[in-house]
């Protein structure tokens, strides 16, 4: 992202009490520590590898330093000519970062090069910490990760494509794509059934999943055995919400043969406790198809871990949303993948034409854009978003319209809250299980902080102050009889986020459920599909209150209202693809809580993860 111009202070005075700080940092280090540039972690680990490695040099150090900190931040990598004009300090402030004292970019890239930290090219003997690629400094790791990535995509390319029926596959899509609006749906699961590797793009409410699950019908009718096929997602949420959606659009006599969605984790076998998994390149999944979800959350290391473990063979669908927020951890794969150059493959060109199909698929990425279940103005303002329209943007909101709000106040929340908590509580005190779990998706807030003024823990105190809701330390009610007074964190309504994986339970990070009042006594409700299933409170151990969470923590779920809560236009945090996010999680109704200015920095200030997959995707074409 970039530093917004104007910008004239160089950092926040310095502290000597501020955590922020590393005591035993010097020199440039020190200088960019004190700026908010880089954090302690950054300024330690840059000094020991130059400890280990017999590098003192200043410059070479601070680049270091830089390097750790983009992959921290989520880049795979980072831009020493460019640096200087991309990088945002980390506290509540912008930081005019053009003030630092940066090296001049030639000299400081030759100083980082002729040292023993970084190994200068593709070709240089492995064993040094750092390498640069294409004038990209990379810690060692991330850059094979990313070659990885980069040579399994062009690998899958360059074989032979599988073996298809095309009158029986052309009648098939005939028969699954008859509507008006689905040629680019029809276009997808074509590419989809004649290569190995297919991204599958779009936003919410484009038909990604009816159009996954009309491509595995497609396969099926296919002459030869039924294929093995795995759905995974990065999120247990995820991947149950995507099993339940694939099921609902299957013909009947196939739904039986849907397997059980998994996270990627599960999928590729992780060992706990390691970073490595049961298959890779020497035991690979025993699959045809392998469909992945949500395919923004997935980082660079999990997608090269996923690429080895799946059969050249095989067909792999990625599908999600390149415009929503990346993986938490390194790397856009997703959005390197969807907008990488390229050519069009004159086999897979000439295949679509006998299929009566437009050709000119490139990297077999086949973007959605007719949408189906998404309209109205949240739609408009969500196109405007996603262009970088700020003026657009703030018209919406300005405009009035009942399906999106504007407002400056958090007490213009509290109607919806307070209506939606209501219905909560009554359904849940009755024991109506269904009734509760419909209105845990009535209204979310959602924040882009997880504390401070604007964050989930100050919202979610005051949304428990609107409610009444019982204080949430004084003990269990778990076990007690039916009608007994509530006395601790367990009362019927309490809205709860799962926090952590729990495979004993089927339960996920991510799950949402509710308290209700049953015969048996209290239960907590959660809905994944088909019947909702209920736990007493003793077999939840990693749960959350969940009156607002994080964008990051909504994406993939959908809600009836949704209250977005943005910071100031100084918060680093507020981007493009996070106001796309949040915005898009509603079905029917938006308010965005902030300033203009928040909205108008939100819009122009896009996401810049650094990485050189998507330069060498499109170099290789």
């Amino acid at each position: 992202m970039t530093a917004p111009a104007g910008a004239t202070a160089v950092g926040p005075a310095v502290d000597p009490g501020d955590v922020r700080l590393a005591r035993t940092a010097t020199g440039l280090l020190a200088t960019f520590n004190a700026a908010g540039v880089l954090d302690p972690a950054d300024v330690h680990v840059a000094t020991r590898v130059g400890r280990l490695g017999g590098e003192a040099r200043e410059e070479v150090l601070l680049a270091v330093a830089l390097a750790v900190r983009a992959v921290r931040l989520g880049s795979v990598c980072v831009d020493l000519a460019d640096v200087s004009r991309t990088v945002l300090g980390e506290g509540d402030e912008l930081v005019d970062v053009s003030a630092l004292p940066w090296p001049e970019p030639h000299g400081w890239l030759a100083a980082c090069t002729s040292g023993p930290l970084v190994a200068d090219g593709a070709h240089a003997p492995a064993g040094s910490p750092l390498r640069v690629v294409d004038g990209l400094l990379y810690l060692d790791r991330y850059w094979r990760e990313e070659e990885q990535v980069r040579c399994s995509l062009a690998e899958r390319a360059a074989t032979a494509p599988p073996q298809v029926d095309l009158p029986r596959l052309g009648a098939g899509l005939d028969r699954l794509f008859p509507a008006a609006g689905s040629e680019r749906q029809r276009l997808a699961a074509a590419v989809s059934a004649l290569r190995r590797v297919t991204v599958l793009a779009g936003g919410p409410g484009t038909g990604k999943t009816t159009t996954v699950a009309r491509l595995l019908a497609l396969l099926h009718d296919q002459p030869g055995p039924a294929p093995r096929v795995a759905l995974a997602a990065p999120t247990g949420k995820a991947a149950a919400r995507l099993q339940e959606a694939v099921a609902a659009e299957l013909p009947e006599q196939l739904r039986a043969r849907v397997p059980e969605a998994a996270t990627l984790h599960r999928l590729l076998g992780w060992r706990p406790g390691t970073r490595r998994f049961r298959y890779d390149r020497t035991q690979r999944l025993p699959f045809d198809v392998v469909v992945v979800d949500e395919t923004s959350m997935v980082s660079l290391t999990m997608m090269a871990r996923l690429l080895e473990a799946v059969r050249p063979q095989a067909r792999l669908v990625l599908v999600g949303d390149p415009d929503q927020l990346a993986s938490v951890e390194a790397g856009a794969v997703l959005g390197d993948l969807a907008r990488a150059p390229g050519r069009a493959e004159p086999a897979l060109d000439a295949a679509l034409h006998e299929l009566g199909l437009t050709g000119g698929v490139v990297n077999g990425v086949v973007t959605l854009q007719h949408v189906w279940r998404f309209g109205g103005t949240i739609a408009e303002f969500a196109r405007a978003v996603q262009a970088g329209d700020a003026d657009t943007a703030v018209g919406l909101l300005r405009s009035g319209q009942p399906d999106l709000a504007f407002a400056s106040e958090p007490e213009s929340v509290r109607a919806d809250v307070v209506q939606a908590g209501r219905e909560l509580a009554r359904a849940a005190a009755a024991g109506e299980v269904e009734a509760a779990l419909a209105a845990l998706e009535q209204h979310r807030v959602l924040c882009a902080h997880r504390q401070g003024p604007y964050g989930v823990a100050r919202w979610t105190g005051e949304i428990e102050r609107w409610l009444g809701a019982p204080p949430t330390a004084l003990g269990s009610r778990a076990g007690l009889p039916r009608g007994a007074a509530p006395a601790g964190p367990w009362y019927p309504g309490r809205p709860v986020l799962v926090t952590a994986n729990d495979y004993e339970t089927g339960l996920f990070n991510g799950d949402t459920g509710v308290v209700v009042d049953r015969p048996e006594g209290l239960r907590v409700a959660f809905a994944r599909g088909g019947p909702p299933t209920l736990h007493p409170p003793s077999r939840l151990a990693e749960v959350a209150t969940v009156h607002a969470m994080t964008v990051h923590r909504g994406q993939g779920s959908q809600f009836r209202r949704v209250t977005v809560v943005l910071p100031p236009a100084e918060s680093p945090l507020l981007t493009r693809e996070l106001l796309y996010t949040a915005v898009t999680r509603a079905r029917e109704f938006v308010r965005v809580v902030g300033t203009e200015e928040a909205v108008r920095a939100a819009v122009q200030r896009p996401v810049g993860r650094a990485s050189g997959l998507r330069l060498r995707l499109g170099l290789e074409n």
